[in-house]
C-alpha cells in the first residue's frame, strides 16, 4: 500500500457515517468534538463554520471542508435555506500517522471550475446516493465516503503551503523509499538496501529522508511496524508470533518489548482494550 492509504487504514474504525443537514432562516447547529475526522459539503445555500478554536470559514455551494482532528464547531446557515452533507470518520487517534497529525484543524477546499476534479466527481456521486433508496446504495455510500476522504487529503496536499508531508511525498527519492517500506514492511530492510531500491547512494537517502521525514529510514520503519502490529491486534485474532512474522520481527518477545515501549502497554492488554471498544484509551502511540 501507499503512505496515505496505510495512514487511513491504520486509524479507521468501523464505517463512516453521513447525513443531510437542512437549516432555514439562518439557523445554527452545534457539532461537538469527537475522536475522528469530520467533513461538510455545501449542497445548497451557504453557511459559516465557527470552530471552537480558530477563525470562522465562509462556505458556498460546492465547498468542502475537512476537520481532520474532530474539532468542535458551529454551522451557521444563511438567511435562505441551506443544505449540507455532513459526515464523520471514526478514527483511533493512538495510531495517527504524522501525515495526518500535521494537517490543520480546518481544511477548506473551495469549489472552483476545473479544480480538484476527482473531489468534485466524488461529491456529485455522493449527492445521488444519500437517500439510500437506489439499488446497492448501502454498499456504494460507505465506499464513496472513504473515497471522499482520500480526495480531500489529496486536495489539501496539492495546495498546502506548509507542513512537511506534502514535501515528503513530493520528493521523488523519499517518496520512493516510503513506497518500498510500506509495500513490504516485513522485508529485511537496511538503509543500504533501501538506497539500492531507489537508486541513490546510502548517504543521499539517509540525509534526504531524515531531513524531510524527521527521522532516519530505519527508525521510521520500526515505528511503522509497531503501528501495523496495533492494527493487526485490533482487527485479527492472529497470534503475536504470526504478527511478528508479518511485520518483520524475529520473535514475539522482541515485538512485545518494542510494542510496550511505543504504546506503554503490552500487546495482550492492548488487544483486550480494543475488543472492549477502548482503542487508544490509556495509550499514546508516538509519531
Amino acid at each position: 500500500m501507499d503512505v496515505v492509504s496505510d495512514a487511513i487504514s491504520a486509524m479507521r474504525l468501523g464505517h463512516p457515517s453521513s447525513r443531510r443537514l437542512r437549516m432555514n432562516g439562518g439557523g445554527c447547529t452545534r457539532l461537538h468534538s469527537f475522536g475522528g475526522a469530520g467533513f461538510h459539503v455545501v449542497l445548497k445555500g451557504g453557511c459559516r463554520l465557527l470552530p471552537d478554536d480558530g477563525d470562522p470559514v465562509s462556505l458556498g455551494v460546492g465547498d468542502a471542508v475537512l476537520l481532520p482532528h474532530g474539532t468542535g464547531h458551529v454551522l451557521a446557515g444563511s438567511p435562505a435555506e441551506t443544505e449540507i452533507l455532513c459526515g464523520q470518520y471514526r478514527l483511533d487517534c493512538s495510531r495517527i500517522h504524522p501525515l495526518l497529525a500535521e494537517m490543520p484543524r480546518v481544511v477548506h477546499l473551495p469549489s472552483r471550475v476545473g479544480g480538484h476534479l476527482e473531489l468534485r466527481a466524488a461529491i456529485d456521486l455522493l449527492a445521488g446516493e444519500l437517500d439510500e433508496s437506489r439499488p446497492g446504495s448501502c454498499i456504494a455510500l460507505p465506499n464513496l465516503l472513504d473515497l471522499l476522504l482520500v480526495y480531500m487529503i489529496r486536495s489539501w496536499m496539492a495546495e498546502a503551503t506548509s507542513g512537511a508531508w506534502p514535501r515528503v511525498l513530493g520528493d521523488p527519492v523519499t517518496a520512493a523509499a516510503l513506497r518500498a517500506l510500506h509495500s513490504d514492511p516485513a522485508a529485511p530492510w537496511t538503509t543500504e538496501r533501501l538506497a539500492g531500491e531507489v537508486n541513490v547512494s546510502r548517504p543521499t537517502l539517509a540525509r534526504r529522508f531524515a531531513t524531510l521525514v524527521g527521522r532516519p529510514p530505519m527508525a521510521y520503519l520500526t515505528w511503522w511496524r509497531i503501528i501495523l502490529t496495533a492494527t493487526l491486534l485490533r482487527d485479527t485474532s492472529d497470534t503475536l508470533a504470526s504478527i511478528a512474522d508479518r511485520v518483520g520481527y524475529g520473535s514475539p518477545y522482541a515485538l512485545s518489548h518494542a510494542f510496550q515501549r511505543e504504546f506503554g502497554t503490552t500487546p495482550g492488554r492492548y488487544r483486550k482494550a480494543a475488543a472492549r471498544g477502548g482503542e487508544g484509551q490509556g495509550v499514546s502511540g508516538r509519531s
